[in-house]
């Protein structure tokens, strides 16, 4: 089937969005270290992060207001890029070599921007994909978002030695300005299906919004069923031992000589590409299997690259490349289990408060993945890097065995949701009946 041309204008905008998080999770530990800072600081920069935790905060703003001439969702796209191209700008001319904050307040305000620019990018994408378009969709978020990862943690990092830091900022406000005119180009409302004048968007906008507090009521029987704490401990720690492994992975490399370049080559060049391929299996296997035993599959080879990074730390000198083939091996494990369970959540929803209760559930698999990395520097400081990857091996395995007591009860949330899913389609059917 041929992609819409209208369509492509996603790929751009989550790639926008992948440019400051590779930079945060890949660059900037090895950019700290490289400025004499701690590893309980560096593990600290993890909260960095924090407006895409909160981000649903503001996200009914985002949907509720905008300018229809140009565009209900360009309106807020166009100024948050330029706000992220000019702090990346900033970024590269402004001094911060002697101020660790300045460079912190920084890259927070890049997260607050395209965390922002993220809500109204999905909404712009639910406006424009048919339902036979979402998997075309879909594609274009992952494989755009992370391309922007790599571009930043990547390729740019790995260039680093020839266009200093100051160039890599440089580069990254001149890759969003580009996006910023072809988005300028980009016509939201083009008539025909997607026009906000259509009839069908007069009876979509025109139909009833549940109370706020049946919402709040309907999504609190959704979280106190039985078995949902378990859903909730099994969310909230399956990554724990990974984002503690990852956190302090980029500072041990330069620790032990390695230089930035080639730590960007590496992990954020190498590890992403694996990465990416390894969120294909992981979908296709959730695709194929039971969703549990995808998981415990995908976990199981996650925790066994994340005992390999363990044993690298106990070599004296770490080669090449044995680096780059554990980093490979962990990245396309860590990419598998990610899609594993996001399916595993889909699942589960109750698709009466889908939105609500998805939104709920992914920010507790945040929060969790952010309290583990918040302290792994701590962590290393007190025990050592060895100690610190032995602990995160054995939070890996041990988080296996959260997969017992979850599959007594998963089968009861997952029939739930389909009971929700019927109830939605009786109420839409007896909407639509005389």
């Amino acid at each position: 089937m041929r992609l819409p041309r209208r369509l492509l204008i996603l790929w751009p905008l989550y790639f926008a969005q992948g440019l400051p998080y590779g930079f945060q999770i890949i660059a900037l530990p090895v950019l700290l270290r490289e400025q004499g800072a701690s590893l309980a600081e560096i593990g600290f920069a993890s909260a960095l992060s924090l407006p895409w935790m909160i981000k649903a905060l503001w996200g009914p703003a985002v949907d509720r207001f905008g300018h229809s001439r140009i565009g209900r969702r360009k309106s807020w796209i166009l100024p948050l890029q330029i706000a992220l191209a000019s702090t990346c700008g900033a970024a590269a001319v402004v001094p911060w070599g002697e101020n660790l904050v300045r460079l912190a307040g920084m890259v927070f305000l890049m997260n607050l921007f395209t965390a922002t620019m993220d809500v109204a990018v999905d909404a712009l994408a639910v406006d424009l994909l048919e339902p036979h378009q979402l998997g075309y969709g879909n594609i274009a978020q992952v494989v755009g978002y992370k391309v922007g990862m790599l571009t930043s943690g990547g390729l740019l990092l790995s260039q680093v030695d020839r266009i200093q830091w100051t160039g890599l900022f440089l580069a990254m406000a001149v890759l969003v300005v580009l996006i910023f005119l072809a988005t300028l180009l980009f016509r939201e409302n083009q008539g025909g299906s997607d026009s906000t004048d259509s009839a069908d968007e007069r009876q979509r906008s025109g139909r009833q919004v549940p109370a706020f507090r049946d919402l709040l009521r309907t999504l609190w029987k959704a979280l106190t069923l039985p078995g949902s704490a378990w859903l909730l401990i099994f969310i909230a720690t399956y990554k724990t031992g990974e984002s503690m492994a990852d956190a302090m992975f980029k500072p041990f490399l330069y620790d032990q000589g390695f230089g930035s370049a080639e730590i960007g080559q590496w992990v954020g060049t190498y590890g992403l590409v694996f990465s990416i391929a390894g969120s294909v299996v992981g979908g296709i296997l959730a695709s194929k299997l039971d969703r549990l035993t995808a998981v415990g599959l995908t976990a199981t080879l996650r925790a066994t690259a994340v005992a390999a990074e363990w044993w690298l730390t106990t070599v004296a000198e770490p080669e090449a490349a044995q680096v780059i083939a554990i980093t490979c091996f962990e990245q396309f494990s860590g990419g598998a289990i990610t899609v594993a369970v996001f399916a595993l959540m889909m699942a589960v929803v109750d698709r009466r408060v889908g939105a609500s209760h998805y939104t709920l559930l992914a920010t507790v698999d945040v929060f969790g993945k952010l309290g583990a990395s918040s302290v792994s520097g701590l962590i290393a400081a007190q025990i050592g890097y060895s100690g610190l990857f032995a602990l995160a091996t054995f939070l890996s395995f041990a988080f296996l065995l959260l997969l017992l007591p979850l599959r007594r009860v998963i089968g009861g949330l997952t029939r739930r949701n389909r009971e929700s899913a019927s109830a939605l389609e009786a109420a839409a059917a007896a909407a639509d009946s005389p």
